[in-house]
């Protein structure tokens, strides 16, 4: 078979050291300062390189020298007609992080997407593997399920993820992420508070685990006050219109007072259907909304906002450690998210 043919991902530096029986820092030494080892230990590991056909990874290189640092996070396709910019402000956070302790970060794609289809959770990883032209990845869409973190572990990538394994409580690879479902009770709570009893949820359809772990929070918190559910919640596609629906079908049905939603698109859409139906925003009907999106803020919508520049200091953290010559950090951080209180829930 060809050599471009080759179904095989590249060795890696971890490979060449299990291959030889030492640690990844021997390798590394092997490769750019051999003058440390012992010349048995040295052949050893310079036969495994051989055996396996390690290209030394020149991004490592300079990691391990200190001279430069490059990691590589993949941007999905724009997200239309929603008020979603989590990911622009996360990447932000993450350039600033990296940039503090000398780190550059290497944005890529994955590719051109079908009309109609989902993106390939897997698109440009391998490109950037086997150009070697990054040292470990950021994950971000883990949502997804686990396909990039997996097919990563296998190749024996370093990488890091923005997301909890959630299909892999037991997976070792560091993570960090923000609890949306502490986010919406939060929110929840703060309803009530205002004096709110009938408060409606907007989520996304089932099968997003983000979805519904945030709205396990807004259930949380009604069920330890007594308050009714059944019937106050719908599920839709994000959406503004879909929001702007979902609160006029829900106005019909049960008359809700205030409104908590999965992200600040749905919360746009269901201010517009109060606008619609003549009730007053904050005063005949509350609202939340998550993100906390420049747009919320620009709309004075109530949102739960995510802590994404600790997200992005503790994820450089993690990659600092992983990419170190000490022991590989393993689990995850959960980080509590706040509530940005504007006009729209009733303060």
């Amino acid at each position: 078979m060809p050599a471009s043919e080759d179904p095989r991902p590249p060795a890696t530096l971890a490979d060449v050291a299990e291959r030889a029986g030492v640690s990844r820092q021997t390798v590394s030494n092997a490769i750019n300062n051999p003058d440390l080892l012992r010349a048995d230990t040295l052949a050893r590991v310079q036969a495994a390189i051989e055996e396996l056909g390690y290209s030394p990874n020149h991004a490592a290189r300079q990691l391990r020298t200190r001279s430069s640092r490059l990691v590589g996070l993949r941007l999905g396709p724009a997200q239309e007609f929603t008020a979603n910019m989590a990911m622009d402000r996360f990447v932000r956070s993450l350039v600033e992080a990296s940039r503090a302790v000398g780190y550059h970060v290497l944005l890529f794609s994955g590719g051109p997407t079908p009309k109609g289809e989902q993106p390939d959770p897997l698109g440009g990883y391998d490109d950037l593997l086997r150009s070697t032209a990054v040292d470990a990845f950021v994950v971000t869409d883990t949502y997804f399920g686990n396909l990039q973190t997996d097919a990563l572990t296998r190749r024996r990538a370093p990488f890091v993820a923005f997301g909890r394994p959630w299909d892999d409580p037991a997976a070792a690879h560091p993570w960090v992420d923000v609890d949306g479902a502490a986010g919406v009770e939060l929110a929840t709570e703060h309803l009530h508070a205002q004096g709110h009893q009938r408060i409606a949820w907007i989520g996304w359809l089932p099968g997003s685990r983000i979805g519904e772990d945030r709205r396990s929070g807004w259930h949380r918190a009604m069920a330890a006050r007594s308050l009714v559910t059944a019937g106050f919640e719908s599920a839709v596609d994000d959406t503004v219109d879909a929001g702007r629906l979902a609160a006029l079908a829900l106005l019909d049905a049960v008359r809700p007072t205030a409104f908590v939603c999965a992200s600040d698109t749905l919360a746009v859409g269901v201010v517009r259907a109060l606008r619609e139906r003549g009730l007053r925003v904050g005063v005949d009907a509350a609202v939340v909304g998550f993100d906390d999106s420049q747009v919320a803020q620009v709309l004075g919508i109530t949102s739960v906002r995510q802590p994404l520049e600790s997200v992005a200091v503790s994820l450089v953290e993690a990659l600092s450690a992983l990419l170190g010559p000490g022991e590989a950090p393993a689990g995850g951080r959960l980080l509590p998210p706040t509530l940005a209180v504007r006009e729209s829930s009733g303060t």
